[in-house]
């Protein structure tokens, strides 16, 4: 373990380059202070305390790799980021002009200082939760701020690219803050994606933050497709208010290894989280992903879809937490997670825990670990497919919930190649 206190001069000098608030500053050195004294976040039956996270670079480094061609995007509200670097920014002045503030977080707070202050870190993923996030609040390094006030609804996707140079070795610690005011809509899509792959061995931590207030609706969409030298801490969670709700689609294409917290807090009465997640684990990579939702309040609803793909020596863990807290009467906790083994060297777990305090509520779960159903091989091969496109397309079908949620129809196609490829390998 290192000696994070070495690091205070750096952290702040990095702190004040950005031109960084007092309180902002404090933040971080606080962080710092406290990340050998917490623990590590409890990713049930997954080991990963010696995995390559706590590799750190302090000082800014410029964008690097290839950045995409702009004459191709669309009119839609878009950040890019290359490293740390914004290099692609479009806001329409109709949005702008109703006070929705899409920017990157540099910018954010120096420019919206109190309103990113008063979500940042604070409500839904607390600094002090563990040593990751405390990592993540002292060397962050860029992300996105979103904000959309009240009443206001946005038909177009908002879309967030990173891009990660592999042939870097800085650390790639990004943090999305999103807050939906009142009765706000609309549909945000990221993707986190590698340019290059050395053999050094880097860092990633990554925290997403949603505030729902009350009566907002989001869809949020993710393509993760780190590279296989990058080890990587994923943490989303939604923070959700009154009759709000979240509609969580999330494809997990790291060739990396991978833990990751993905949490929603139904806060608010009526509040209501759908979480659909899909991924693919190969070659020998580890992947242990924690989906927990929370009922907190009366006749809130969390559902939990996972499916998963295992292949090769690789290894694929779901845990799958429902929980009802006392007083939340009326709530919904269901969950299913199912992983396909292609691979007898493979393993995968599917996890299912509910914790009920609560009576008057509805519960279940269903998990399941196994092959291809040989009965949907034979229905395809019958009709003059061969094995293994039969088994591409099952294996698409198994899924396809999180792929056909995913607003932008270029980005569907993405996934699909991402997912071809790695079944191709």
């Amino acid at each position: 373990m290192k000696k994070w206190t070495e690091y205070l001069e750096a952290v702040k000098a990095f702190s004040a380059e950005w031109a960084e608030p007092q309180w902002m500053t404090d933040l971080r050195v606080n962080a710092l202070n406290k990340i050998d004294e917490l623990p590590l976040p409890v990713i049930e039956k997954v080991k990963f305390a010696r995995w390559n996270l706590y590799n750190v670079k302090p000082e800014h480094q410029e964008a690097a790799g290839t950045i995409p061609s702009f004459d191709q995007m669309k009119d839609n509200p878009i950040i890019v980021q290359s490293g740390e670097t914004t290099v692609f920014e479009q806001l329409s002045s109709k949005l702008a002009d109703q006070g929705v503030i899409f920017t990157d977080l540099v910018t954010a707070v120096q420019e919206h200082p109190e309103l990113v202050k008063e979500y940042y870190m604070t409500k839904a993923v607390p600094v002090e939760e563990n040593s990751m996030t405390a990592l993540h609040a002292a060397f962050m390094n860029n992300g996105v701020f979103l904000y959309v006030p009240k009443n206001v609804v946005i038909e177009e996707p908002i879309e967030s690219l990173f891009l990660h140079n592999g042939d870097d070795d800085a650390h790639f610690f990004k943090h999305v803050l999103i807050v939906a005011e009142d009765n706000s809509e609309f549909s945000y899509l990221e993707r986190f994606e590698s340019q290059g792959d050395t053999a050094k061995k880097l860092s990633g931590n990554v925290v997403v933050e949603v505030i729902t207030k009350p009566g907002a609706r989001v869809k949020f969409s993710a393509v993760d497709s780190l590279g296989g030298n990058i080890a990587t801490y994923m943490n989303r969670r939604g923070y959700l208010m009154r009759d709000s709700m979240i509609d969580w689609a999330i494809g997990i294409m790291n060739d990396g290894n991978v833990i990751a917290d993905f949490d929603s807090d139904l806060v608010g009465e009526g509040s209501h989280s759908e979480v659909k997640i899909v991924a693919i684990s190969d070659g020998k990579q580890i992947q242990g992903i924690d989906t927990r939702v929370t009922n907190k309040a009366p006749h809130t609803i969390g559902h939990i879809l996972q499916h998963g793909v295992i292949l090769d020596k690789s290894t694929l863990t779901f845990n799958g937490i429902g929980h009802i807290l006392k007083g939340a009467k009326g709530a919904d906790a269901q969950q299913e997670s199912r992983v396909l083994m292609l691979s007898e060297k493979s393993r995968g777990d599917a996890n299912p825990i509910l914790l009920i305090d609560e009576n008057e509520v509805t519960a279940g779960h269903a998990a399941s670990v196994g092959r291809v159903d040989p009965d949907e091989l034979f229905y395809l091969m019958s009709r003059g497919l061969e094995k293994a496109a039969a088994e591409r397309l099952v294996i698409r079908g198994f899924l396809g919930p999180v792929i056909t949620a995913i607003p932008v129809k270029a980005t569907q196609e993405q996934l699909i190649a991402t997912i071809e490829g790695k079944l191709s390998k």
